[in-house]
């Protein structure tokens, strides 16, 4: 897993028009731009929210980041308990399930 250079895609994204303006043009090649795994790189190309969540990424950066891409509040919500649903746990990061469950 590459959590880092993930986060690092969406962080700047998020801050520039110019690389956000380029990600919408071709998600493909904005990942690409990255050393992400198969897995990253396909749900940020979708991009794919709830996946993303539970890879890891900091839920401030997705927040901002499933804004742009046209995610409505509960949308983005929603999105991210499919992702726990479909995939399974937090996978990394501060939101990393970690122990047995209760």
């Amino acid at each position: 897993m590459s959590l880092y250079p993930l986060q690092k895609a969406i962080y700047e994204a998020n801050r520039s028009a110019a690389v956000m303006s380029k990600y919408r043009e071709s998600p493909a090649a904005s990942a690409a731009g990255y050393a992400l795994t198969g897995e990253e790189a396909d749900a940020l190309r979708k991009p794919d929210i709830g996946l993303l969540y539970v890879l890891g990424v900091n839920g401030q950066l997705l927040m901002n980041f499933a804004a742009a891409c046209g995610y409505e509040w509960n949308a983005y919500i929603g999105a991210m308990k499919q992702g726990l649903a479909a995939h399974g746990p937090v996978r990394a990061g501060l939101y990393a399930t970690v122990g047995e469950a209760r």
